[in-house]
């Protein structure tokens, strides 16, 4: 039984990847993620660029081994409440969820979900499709348990239900189950709080929300994912047909004065390896993306736009379109841009538009933040106050932070800092023991 104990809050690939590096070094870890699954923002991606690897085959073996790790407890559809301590001697209060199913009941054989009546919006799928009142986050999640939504279930409201408690075999439902809180004793904390899509609605040039052929580029990445809510099937939103010509606008939110000025990090090669994966599904396809800038900085980037553009019938025009109107009888997003290079006016008809929206900070690191007493900049990332000489700490001792929530990248990059951040944990768990 290790004395040592560290809480790491956030359950997507940078979050898994440290507390499977601090439980192999025989360190106790308490997982936390506010959703009802760990997986994070990985779990929604068909593929990770630039091998165009599936993205679940990497991340469900380091799902079952973190769920199955002795020295890992997980702490899923919960939340942290309270930290108070310091480094060595933290106390935390954890808000442990109702679940309104017995977890050690249930047995994930869906039939609940199958004859429940209400169906919503599924946040998972990007709000493509729906899911039912009670429900699996994902199907590969992990733990492989029901939820119940308290704010769409029709028992818990008040009126006539009950169908899943009737249907349930195991007898897992349990309508009056309540919150728990959970005080547990950790020496340090890493946060993993990932990142948000940005709210583009108020981006009214680009149609969003109005023209119903332009898409988000998550929504985009769930269309083409065999597991989402078309089958891995391209289908426009307005008639149901077959796209044939697909535009993708970077930097919907990003490098931009009026929103957030930074780059986000992965949209290009996001971009580029969605075009690639639409060709593969339809060879006669084509794709155009507008770029600012082609920012294709790590390693086997460059070669991928250039497979891109030689073999996937992928166009480059180096473009910030002004705005996107409608085709009313076709329903065809048009794009009025200029291209900079050519130094020409132009407007173009596409089947499809995907804007490549700005990631931000998750929306929680305010309200975690201020619980942890740490620092944020001023775009609600993490503040790493020494950088060069710390560059996982925060502005409270024996609270680290990695991967999104410190700054804009990708799923290799988080996971070498997951790691890292795990090692200089462990150093300062065994300096102060």
């Amino acid at each position: 039984m290790t004395q040592k104990a560290v809480l790491v809050i956030g359950g997507g690939i940078a979050g898994i990847q440290a507390s499977i590096d601090l439980a192999n070094m025989g360190i106790k870890v308490y997982l936390v993620e506010k959703k009802p699954s760990i997986g994070g923002r990985m779990a929604q991606l068909d593929k990770t660029f630039p091998t165009n690897d599936c993205a679940m085959c990497i991340l469900a073996p380091k799902m079952i081994e973190c769920a199955n790790h002795e020295n890992i407890e997980l702490l899923t559809y919960s939340e942290l409440a309270e930290l108070t301590g310091e480094v060595g001697g933290f106390e935390a209060k954890i808000v442990k969820k109702a679940r309104f199913i017995e977890e050690d009941k249930c047995v994930g054989c869906g039939d609940c979900a199958e004859k429940c009546p209400t169906k919503v919006d599924d946040e998972f799928n990007a709000g493509l499709g729906q899911r039912k009142a009670i429900y699996k986050y994902f199907p590969q999640a992990v733990p492989s348990t029901y939820v119940i939504d308290p704010d769409r279930c029709r028992t818990i409201l008040g009126k006539k239900c009950g169908v899943c408690e009737k249907i349930c075999k195991a007898k897992a439902v349990n309508y009056k189950q309540k919150d728990k809180v959970l005080a547990i004793h950790i020496g340090a904390v890493i946060l993993a709080t990932g990142f948000d899509p940005y709210d583009v609605a108020p981006l009214t040039e680009y149609g969003w929300g109005r023209i119903k052929n332009v898409v988000t580029a998550l929504q985009f990445e769930r269309m083409i994912c065999a597991s989402g809510p078309t089958g891995g099937h391209l289908r426009r939103p307005s008639d149901d047909s077959e796209p044939a010509r697909l535009a993708f606008i970077q930097c919907v939110g990003s490098r931009d004065i009026r929103h957030k000025r930074y780059c986000s990090a992965v949209c290009c090669m996001h971009a580029t390896k969605e075009a690639i994966l639409a060709h593969e599904h339809y060879p006669k396809l084509t794709s155009t993306i507008f770029y600012m800038d082609m920012r294709a900085v790590g390693k086997g980037f460059q070669e991928y736009v250039r497979r891109a553009k030689s073999q996937y019938e992928v166009e480059y025009i180096r473009a910030r379109p002004g705005r996107v109107t409608v085709n009313e009888e076709s329903q065809n997003p048009v794009i009025h841009y200029e291209d900079t290079v050519k130094r020409e006016l132009g407007v173009r008809e596409f089947d499809m538009v995907i804007l490549s929206q700005a990631l931000i900070p998750s929306e929680s690191n305010v309200s975690i933040a201020k619980k942890l007493g740490v620092g944020l900049d001023e775009f609600g990332f993490i503040s790493t106050p020494e950088e060069l000489i710390n560059p996982f700490g925060t502005s409270r001792e024996g609270v680290f932070g990695c991967g999104f929530c410190q700054s804009p990248m990708d799923v290799p990059d988080s996971v070498v800092r997951a790691s890292a951040s795990a090692s200089k944990t462990a150093e300062v768990l065994a300096r102060v023991a």
